[in-house]
């Protein structure tokens, strides 16, 4: 069966309809308690590569159920509607793409990170090691 609608038209359509802010501008926002930064990459890439200070993860696989309060897998973190939620994973493909799912669901309060972690790093924004992360949300739930 061929693939009528390949991954760069997803993306494109995605990138079209979704809130998209630059590096400089999360950069700017990282101490704003009213945004929480979402890693959406797989946890094997933040061992590998590290992550965004003040990020929490939440694996592409399980976003949809994680904010959805219905779901049985549903995270707390994700129903403070005064906080914005800017999501981000190896290059701002996947995250555009669950940018636009999460507004499908109904979320107004979403965005993600143009060239993602790449881009991120590329800029010399900060970045925590895996470690500082597991020890940061240890510390919060402390």
């Amino acid at each position: 069966m061929p693939i009528t609608k390949g991954y760069q038209q997803l993306v494109a359509e995605a990138m079209a309809q979704v809130k998209t802010y630059s590096v400089e501008d999360v950069k700017a926002r990282l101490d704003d308690p009213h945004v929480q930064v979402v890693d959406i990459r797989d946890v094997r890439e933040l061992e590998r590569e590290g992550t965004v200070p003040g990020c929490i993860n939440a694996p592409r696989g399980m976003l949809e159920f994680w904010v959805d309060p219905a779901s049985p897998y549903y995270k707390p973190v994700f129903g403070d509607e005064s906080k914005e939620y800017i999501l981000f994973c190896g290059a701002g493909w996947r995250s555009a793409l669950a940018t636009q799912a999460l507004q499908n669901m109904g979320m107004t309060n979403v965005a993600h990170i143009d060239g993602g972690f790449t881009e991120w790093v590329k800029q010399g924004a900060p970045v925590e090691t895996m470690a500082q992360h597991k020890a940061r949300r240890h510390d919060k739930a402390a």
